[in-house]
């Protein structure tokens, strides 16, 4: 009685452990699934056809236009301001054609007309004063000493970015957890399979000896 019931439990604790095999096995496979459409697949079109250059500042200025901007001020808080427009024009090695600077991919498609966007405060005067601070440093600070900068040719080849949003580092950990998940997923349903396995051979031996 007492070894049937103790068979018995060793089935059930198996069988929950092939549960969460599977239950591994397929988050992993829908993780590297929705990453590849949702996230993946336009980070990897942004690299496509880019690269790495040199970059050298040709002209600071401000172009006059003043944009819109939302500060919160609490939970349920919110208003609307505006800050000038900076403009880095620089040269890179790749072309001799003036391109407009950017801080990386995601201030590029929140503002393609300028170079800057200030964290947004609910003074107007305060966004300025950030705005020509860093005018100041690309005029003072940089000038004309050469930096790293990245194009893409394909998507926006008049802008370069100072960074990449998507860099080698993100890419990885796209692909490697789920990846990770998938494989302890594996292992788990091969062990749990093998020990079954095992358990069923010296049980028939047993029995064999009787």
């Amino acid at each position: 009685m007492a070894r049937g019931r103790a068979a018995y439990e060793y089935t059930e604790a198996e069988d929950k452990s092939m549960r969460l095999g599977f239950l591994l096995i397929a988050a992993g496979l829908l993780s590297l699934l929705g990453l590849g459409c949702c996230w993946l697949r336009p980070a990897l079109q942004e690299r496509g056809g880019g690269g790495a250059a040199n970059c050298t500042v040709l002209a600071v200025r401000q172009s006059g236009e003043r944009f819109a901007c939302t500060f919160w001020c609490g939970a349920a808080c919110r208003g609307t301001a505006r800050y000038p427009c900076l403009q880095v024009l620089v040269r890179t090695s790749r072309s001799a054609a003036p391109a407009l600077l950017h801080e990386d991919e995601r201030q590029l498609r929140t503002n393609p007309k300028c170079s800057y966007i200030p964290p947004c405060a609910r003074d107007d005067q305060e966004n300025s004063e950030n705005v020509t601070y860093k005018q100041k440093y690309w005029k003072e600070k940089v000038g004309s000493q050469p930096f790293t900068c990245y194009f893409n040719q394909h998507l926006r080849p008049d802008d370069v970015m100072l960074k990449r949003t998507h860099d080698e580092t993100v890419l990885l950990h796209c692909f490697l957890w789920p990846l990770v998940t998938f494989l302890v997923g594996v292992l788990i349903v091969a062990l749990t399979a093998c020990a079954r396995s095992l358990a069923a051979r010296a049980e028939a031996i047993q029995r064999k000896k009787h």
